[in-house]
Parts: structure tokens; C-alpha cells; sequence
């Protein structure tokens, strides 16, 4: 599993629902995508849940590198990305774990994201995210890690009610072709 995110940080007067339109028409492109296990489609809008920014910031969870670089150097759809807003730093962890929720079945409709440094005792994060993943709205959880700056990244779908302190996002489409494929539990 291999975690990618870019950001796209737009004027504090952007109106969102340019963003929320573009989503609405193209969303479904990768509903089918191979290699895929799921893109979500987050927004953050500034003055709502806290956000200081206007920002489109599409999340990925991987199932194949091979995929993912057709998407981004292939042809494979990230040109549109480009075209419209220039070429974005994408951010990406290697996966560490991941877990399916009680509400997997649900829409989910709020994602979070936490950075930290690598911890010393990864154990405990593990038994974090675990326990994290039995609340009765998470519907995925996933822990990924970055280790040329030795930093964390806990990614978290909600049904609804995400936890306090994380970043967060609303999402608005998720494509989820290979969701089934994602390892379930540690990866390492």
C-alpha cells in the first residue's frame, strides 16, 4: 500500500464551488481505476471546522506503484491536475497499516489527517490505529510513514464525528475500485 497527497491551496475568495462542480462531473472517473484502493475527494474551505485555507486536497491509498505512476507521469489523469493548476508537490507515505471500520459500508463524509514525528515506540501507535478503527464511525484507517523526514501520517475516513486536534476535510466523492484489496491490519 502506498499513500499519496497533494494540495492545492486556492485564493482565500475561490469559490468552492468550482471545486465542489469539478468533483460532481469527473469524480467517477476512477471509480474503476486498477491498482486503485481508494481517492478521496477533500476539501477544506476557510472559516469552516477551523480551516485557515481553501484548499482541493485528494487523498489516495494505492494498491500498485506501477498504477500510480501511470496516474501521475502516464497519462493516466493526473495532466488534468496539471493543466488546471499547475504541477502540485505530491506528498506520499509507504503504507504501514490499515483497517477497515464498522462503517465501511457508509458514505463516509469527514477524513482527518495527522502528522508526527516517527514515534520511538510504534507499537503503541499501532495499537492506536486499532483501536481507533473499532469506533463505530471510522470507515478506514490507515497509518503510513515517510522516512526521508522520519515522519507519521494517520489518514482516517468518517461516517461522521471525526476526532478533535487532526486536520480536517470534507469529502466529497470517494472512488474506491480496489478498497476489497487494501491489506487489512499491519503491512509490516
Amino acid at each position: 500500500m502506498y499513500a499519496k497527497q497533494y494540495e492545492i491551496t486556492l485564493p482565500a475568495d475561490y469559490d468552492m464551488t468550482i471545486i465542489r462542480r469539478r468533483v460532481a462531473d469527473n469524480g467517477h472517473l476512477l471509480d474503476d481505476r486498477a491498482g486503485l484502493g481508494l481517492k478521496a475527494y477533500l476539501i477544506r474551505e476557510r472559516g469552516v471546522d477551523g480551516s485557515p485555507v481553501n484548499q482541493y486536497a485528494p487523498f489516495y491509498l494505492w494498491n500498485d506503484t506501477g498504477a500510480m505512476a501511470h496516474f501521475l507521469v502516464g497519462g493516466g489523469g493526473f495532466q488534468n491536475i496539471v493543466r488546471d493548476f499547475g504541477r502540485p508537490a505530491a506528498l506520499h507515505w509507504t503504507g504501514i497499516a490499515c483497517h477497515a471500520g464498522p462503517a465501511r459500508a457508509d458514505f463516509p463524509r469527514v477524513a482527518t489527517r495527522t502528522l508526527t514525528p516517527f514515534p520511538a515506540d510504534l507499537e503503541a501507535v499501532q495499537r492506536e490505529i486499532e483501536e481507533l478503527s473499532r469506533h463505530e464511525n471510522v470507515h478506514t484507517a490507515a497509518l503510513a510513514f515517510d522516512p526521508h523526514h522520519w515522519q507519521l501520517m494517520r489518514f482516517v475516513l468518517w461516517k461522521d464525528n471525526p476526532e478533535p486536534g487532526a486536520e480536517r476535510y470534507e469529502v466529497l466523492h470517494l472512488s474506491a475500485p480496489g478498497l476489497k484489496d487494501l491489506p487489512d491490519g499491519r503491512a509490516w
